[in-house]
């Protein structure tokens, strides 16, 4: 293992852990935990990956090579995804609350006995 690719198994272990709530937890409180960890894993690899060793803003001058610039699309692209992230975490927080409030419960499990019954 080369200790400088420390970042992918960073990465990876954060983006397992995120998959591994949405999958296995049932309060919806911790699936949207379990969410944004998923987003903030994504988000970071994707960042971290953006930038060049040694490179420096994309501002053009006299004398540098094309190569010493950091591609700042990476960087502006994630803070589009972070503002996505918040107001899908938002949006789920909020449904959430709705649901509590109708059903009693944040369980998933609790919840979708109580509707089956009520459809029934």
């Amino acid at each position: 293992m080369n200790i400088h690719h420390w970042n992918y198994w960073f990465f990876v272990i954060l983006f397992m852990m995120g998959l591994y709530t949405l999958i296995a937890k049932r309060n919806l409180i911790k699936k949207m935990m379990g969410l944004s960890l998923f987003q903030v894993a994504a988000i970071m690899f994707y960042v971290s990956m953006g930038k060049v060793a040694g490179g420096t803003a994309p501002i053009l001058m006299k004398g540098a090579a094309q190569t010493d610039y950091s591609n700042a699309i990476p960087h502006v692209l994630m803070l589009t995804a972070i503002v996505v992230g918040i107001a899908t975490t938002a949006l789920g927080l909020s449904l959430i609350v709705r649901i509590n409030e109708e059903y009693g419960s944040m369980e998933e499990d609790v919840v979708a006995d109580l509707d089956r019954k009520e459809r029934s």
